[in-house]
């Protein structure tokens, strides 16, 4: 095995070996893969491409550059990944609501990325919670809770570790391929037994077109099916924030909604279509009880006990369920945006919401940010909602005045309007295949 060799099949658009690639991988992961292979590597693949056969088999190299999971429960293990998006907090009101039907969900997330929130930075909020465990311990917290939501470990896909940082510097984040073996290295190696994938797409999401997002979700799709993982997707809309929040304690606030009052909306209806799709997928629910019993765990305050548990497993308050207001940071400034004009809200520019996130402190322009974790983005009006001229269609959380009210002009202008009153539909394919 050599790198060169592997490279130069490359370039001229051959796909290397199995074992090629599992030596390549074995190599990113020990370092005996210079920085230079890796980034010729990358941007080869990124180039040229591979087959759906080499794919696969990138995918589970840089899943067995690590450790794997394994468990030992009553029950199955299944998992949901975003390929992210603005007010997405779906895994934190997702998770526990799988765990009190009697599903083990390990869930390996991720911290915010560009204009996208960070699941693991929206848990942070939470005073004392911390997300790196060891396996022994997020077995104990899997087995206990029924859920878990922890960042990935330096063993988890190390290979994958040190390309993503490569390609991160080499343009070359932009690789159905690269992306694809990335996303699902880490999920395959958390020994899932199924899994759905909520691919978004929209102005607040990384692929803005449908043709860009049904493809990246075919291409995750038949590749975690090549590699022995039951899996579909969802195409869903990211013209809008999911949530009618952005920021990481303010959307915590939204998910206590939905977990303890039941609070209805984007959030809430996303949630039961990709619960409903793992159940009905790996389970033998119809999909009208799959709706039923998630809902009924909902109501009952099932699915909040378990979310209690997790987050007292983790650090946090034992009785954050019971008093999440009083734990959750607040900003010092909220003030009001107001419409300028009146009409139909008929979309938003999410990216550019996301970025007013992240300059107000609730994200990281570079790797050594310290998070704000109060600031952010509450009350989003959704598409379809009327609006009159001085009506309020968002507040601004910060810490300074002069912040809130440069915020305030990036909302209003991140606002379309129309005359017509329009809809935006929240599910825009299923694929399972």
């Amino acid at each position: 095995m050599d790198a060169r060799h592997i490279i130069a099949k490359l370039r001229h658009a051959i796909s290397p070996t199995r074992e090629e690639l599992s030596w390549f991988a074995n190599g990113l992961a020990d370092h005996s893969v210079s920085d230079a292979q890796a980034a010729a590597f990358a941007m080869a693949v990124c180039l040229n491409g591979l087959s759906e056969d080499a794919r696969a088999d990138l995918t589970l190299a840089m899943r067995d550059s690590g450790t794997c999971l394994q468990w030992d429960l009553d029950g199955p293990v299944l998992d949901k990944h975003s390929t992210g998006g603005v007010g997405d907090c779906v895994s934190l009101v997702l998770a526990p609501l799988l765990a009190s039907v009697g599903i083990y969900v390990p869930m390996i997330s991720g911290r915010g990325l560009g204009h996208t929130g960070g699941t693991l930075d929206k848990l942070n909020s939470i005073p004392g919670v911390r997300v790196d465990f060891d396996q022994q311990e997020l077995a104990h917290i899997v087995k206990t809770a029924g859920c878990v939501i922890a960042s990935a470990s330096s063993k988890i896909a190390p290979a994958d570790k040190r390309l993503y940082a490569i390609r991160d510097v080499t343009s070359t984040v932009e690789s159905v391929d690269l992306i694809t073996a990335s996303i699902l290295s880490k999920k395959l190696a958390a020994g899932l037994d199924g899994l759905v994938l909520d691919v978004k797409c929209g102005t607040g999401a990384f692929m803005k077109t449908k043709k860009e997002a049904v493809d990246m979700a075919r291409a995750l799709v038949r590749t975690a099916n090549r590699a022995g993982c039951p899996t579909t997707a969802l195409v869903s809309d990211m013209n809008e924030p999911v949530a009618p929040a952005l920021g990481n304690a303010i959307e915590i606030h939204e998910v206590m909604k939905v977990l303890t009052e039941a609070a209805t909306g984007r959030l809430y209806d996303l949630t039961l279509e990709l619960g409903v799709n793992l159940l009905s997928t790996h389970q033998s629910y119809s999909s009208e009880m799959a709706r039923s019993r998630l809902k009924a765990a909902l109501e009952s305050g099932s699915a909040a006990e378990h979310f209690g548990q997790m987050i007292a497993l983790m650090g946090g308050p034992v009785e954050f369920v019971e008093n999440w207001r009083r734990f959750l940071p607040e900003a010092s400034t909220i003030l009001e945006i107001k419409a300028q004009e009146s009409g139909y809200i008929s979309g938003w520019n999410g990216e550019a919401l996301g970025l007013c996130v992240v300059r107000l402190g609730g994200g990281r322009q570079k790797e050594s940010d310290i998070i704000d974790p109060s600031v952010g983005l509450s009350d989003v009006l959704p598409i379809g909602a009327k609006v009159a001229k001085g009506d309020v269609i968002a507040r601004v959380h910060a810490t300074r005045l002069e912040q809130a009210k440069s915020a305030q002009d990036i909302v209003v202008s991140a606002l379309t309007l129309a005359t017509e009153k329009g809809t935006s539909p929240l599910i825009i394919e299923s694929i399972s295949e």
